[in-house]
């Protein structure tokens, strides 16, 4: 394929400048069963050549495993990239299966140092509150992330499935130059409280899951038949049991429009994201996940498909029908509290 130079766009009034399509990292070790390794470091270079730059990550994708493989690429192309990373979800060791949030500012200076010597950098270029601890004030959190900035450990604050008046207690601390959550053809919860507030504060949104997990590309269908034993999509209930069957059926706008642009269902999927940067006016970068570099081409790709007012009216109804919530406990998301 033909590369084109991809589009940037500003996150917050302040924060860096990034191709308006980044890479989600996780599924690099975490999550989605196997990986192979050289696919993934492909996979890495060949979107930094197709015009992405922010890379995102976590200290809990692997238990840090995700920044330790990410730390080569980042030590090549440190002044290419955006780097982006989050704490504040724990894992137990001996029992993966269960997590705890911690918001608490002892918990965050350690973090930001242990994911600092795991990824092999001196700064961190957007840090964010992966989840939120409601029995710590978000002035507090946000406090010891505006400390961080002065320290030089980290240089723009980010937040993740927040609502939206949790971003404007945040926003009026510290800047936010970001807020991350689920938003897709099947998600759009945000759109009532976040993406407003964002908007009017001049937030980008940073969706993560904008394939629906691959969901959206049509790839599977029933998680806990088609996906292997170690996948995380076998405990989301929009993906098992009748509710998988039931959103299948949802799919056939998507793949009409995407025979219409000779396009994949993916990509038709993630334009439709994009566009609402123009929808609700302000920055919009998804940070879909893949392991293969085809499939990041097919997926930058997608920043250059512009869907229709009636193709966009077709896809509308989408989510409304969807079966099945996100995960099974909704209570750490901003749906779960909004």
């Amino acid at each position: 394929m033909t590369d084109k130079a991809m589009a940037k766009v500003r996150l917050g009034t302040g924060g860096p400048e990034v191709g308006v399509q980044g890479l989600g990292c996780m599924g690099m070790s975490f999550a989605y069963g196997p990986t192979d390794t050289d696919q993934a470091r492909a996979t890495l270079d060949r979107a930094l050549e197709l015009g992405v730059t922010l890379y995102d990550t976590a200290d809990v994708y692997g238990m840090g495993e995700n920044e330790k493989f990410l730390a080569p690429f980042i030590k090549a192309h440190r002044d290419e990239i955006v780097l982006a990373t989050k704490f504040a979800l724990a894992i137990d060791p001996a029992e993966p299966t269960k997590r705890r949030i911690d918001n608490s500012p002892a918990y965050i200076r350690s973090s930001v140092d242990a994911s600092l010597r795991r990824l092999g950098t001196d700064v961190i270029d957007l840090y964010y509150m992966h989840r939120r601890d409601p029995n710590v004030p978000i002035e507090e959190t946000v406090g010891v992330l505006a400390e961080l900035v002065t320290a030089g450990k980290v240089k723009h604050v980010g937040l993740s499935e927040v609502t939206g008046g949790e971003l404007r207690a945040a926003h009026a601390v510290h800047p936010i130059a970001a807020v991350q959550s689920e938003w897709s053809l099947f998600s759009r919860d945000i759109e009532r409280g976040v993406v407003p507030t964002a908007a009017e504060l001049g937030v980008a949104l940073v969706p993560y899951s904008p394939l629906g997990r691959g969901f959206l590309t049509g790839s599977f269908v029933s998680a806990e038949k088609e996906l292997g034993e170690d996948d995380f999509r076998r405990q989301q209930p929009r993906f098992t049991g009748a509710n998988a069957t039931a959103n299948a059926a949802l799919l056939d706008p998507v793949r009409s429009i995407a025979d219409a642009h000779g396009a994949s269902l993916g990509q038709v999927a993630l334009a439709w994201v994009q566009q609402q940067a123009d929808v609700h006016g302000l920055a919009v970068v998804p940070i879909p996940g893949t392991r293969k570099p085809t499939r990041v081409e097919e997926n930058t790709a997608a920043t250059r498909i512009t869907l229709t007012d009636d193709e966009l009216a077709l896809l509308s109804p989408i989510a409304a029908a969807v079966a099945g919530d996100r995960y099974a406990d909704m209570t750490s998301t901003s749906a779960g509290r909004e």
